[in-house]
């Protein structure tokens, strides 16, 4: 018995929001795909070099064009677009930046998300505008991604995929997180509401709920004492990598998951088992 070979990936184009930074989930989905035969829209918001990790720095790293670069490297052809999904209207210029340059779309992943910050407080010491700014990257962003590539795959007439990336978070609904678990649990919504609406025109979409990923993300609490606690709450002993993520989002995408729909599945190690 031959191993297991993802089809229907070759010649498609995926688009990758969120895609810039070197430690992340973006970057290892968009390499992934592009592996696996898609060409790549990469799409970060223009970080200022200024503000890069300090280990992006010392790389070297030029946020989407180093993504770029690795997808090149991988074989693929690459679009790199700075772009703000907050956006209406830079949303719709990314669409048409897509279309103009491979004709197509096929493979939309929204990755973008709001950085973790303030917004980790209760309810009651939550500032306006840091529930807004969470709502406006994770919600927002991702209604904006959907709604217009989610039209162009339905004109387009030929399927494609939509991979909205959450959180366990949405699902688990810890304290001090409210703006963003329920950012994440909104676009679980979002995801299973729109899957049966255009489920019709073959265009799938899912969302995937990753646990703790060892990512820039989470250097705000190090790698001591907290970070071992966090560690020793996951079945499988182990944080996830970004790589972790980009293996379900190209099984999403392929042939072999094209009967599947409407879901959010969580990527985490076991840490939750709400479904």
């Amino acid at each position: 018995m031959g191993d297991l070979v993802l089809s229907g990936l070759s010649g498609k184009v995926a688009v990758v929001t969120g895609a810039g930074r070197m430690r992340s989930i973006g970057r290892p989905i968009a390499v992934e795909l592009a592996k696996a035969g898609c060409n790549i829209v990469l799409t970060g918001t223009g970080r200022a070099p200024e503000s890069y990790p300090d280990d992006e720095k010392d790389a070297g790293w030029q946020d989407i064009a180093s993504v770029a670069d690795e997808v090149r490297a991988a074989g693929a052809e690459a679009l790199e677009v700075v772009s703000n999904v907050t956006d209406p209207d830079a949303v719709a210029g990314l669409l048409a930046s897509t279309l103009e340059r491979f004709g197509r779309v096929d493979f939309v992943i929204n990755n973008a998300g709001a950085a973790r910050g303030s917004d980790r407080v209760p309810v009651v010491e939550l500032a306006i505008e840091d529930w807004h700014k969470v709502m406006n990257v994770n919600l927002n962003g991702t209604f904006y991604m959907s709604r217009a590539f989610g039209q162009a795959l339905v004109e387009q007439g030929e399927g494609g995929a939509i991979i909205n990336i959450s959180s366990i978070a949405g699902k688990a609904l810890p304290p001090n997180t409210a703006a963003y678990a329920a950012s994440k649990s909104a676009i679980q919504a979002l995801s299973a509401s729109m899957a049966r609406e255009i489920g019709r025109h073959d265009v799938r979409v899912n969302a995937i709920c990753p646990g703790i990923i060892d990512t820039y993300r989470m250097d705000e609490i190090g790698r001591g004492e907290t970070w071992n606690a966090m560690l020793k709450s996951i079945p499988l002993g182990r944080a996830g990598l970004g790589e972790d993520i980009a293996y379900m989002t190209a099984f999403m995408c392929s042939d072999q998951g094209s009967w599947i729909t409407g879901q959010s599945y969580n990527v985490d190690g076991g840490s939750v088992v709400q479904h």
